[in-house]
């Protein structure tokens, strides 16, 4: 069991990085929304940033599927855990 134990402890921590990273991102996209909307009120420009926000929403769209593929191992350890522990484990989770 210590085995499946650590395998969501990893599954938890990489989980947890991707957030972190996604977290960052977003703000930074926020920053940038928020610069470029107020460029746009004082008559701004905002050329050459379409490059930049194409690649930012590239890496937000790999994040999400790190993350999406994350869930779905921690799902499956967790059910993996579930079936291990049989019947008798009357929690309803995995020990951690």
């Amino acid at each position: 069991m210590y085995g499946a134990e650590r395998a969501d402890s990893r599954a938890l921590e990489q989980l947890e990085s991707i957030l972190r990273q996604v977290a960052e991102e977003l703000a930074t996209w926020r920053a940038r929304a928020l610069k470029a909307e107020g460029d746009g009120k004082r008559g701004g420009s905002s050329r050459g940033e379409g490059e930049g926000d194409r690649q930012l929403r590239g890496r937000v769209e790999a994040a999400r599927t790190r993350v999406q593929a994350l869930v779905s191992r921690l799902a499956f350890l967790e059910e993996q855990a579930r079936e291990t522990n049989g019947p008798n484990d009357s929690s309803g989770s995995p020990h951690r």
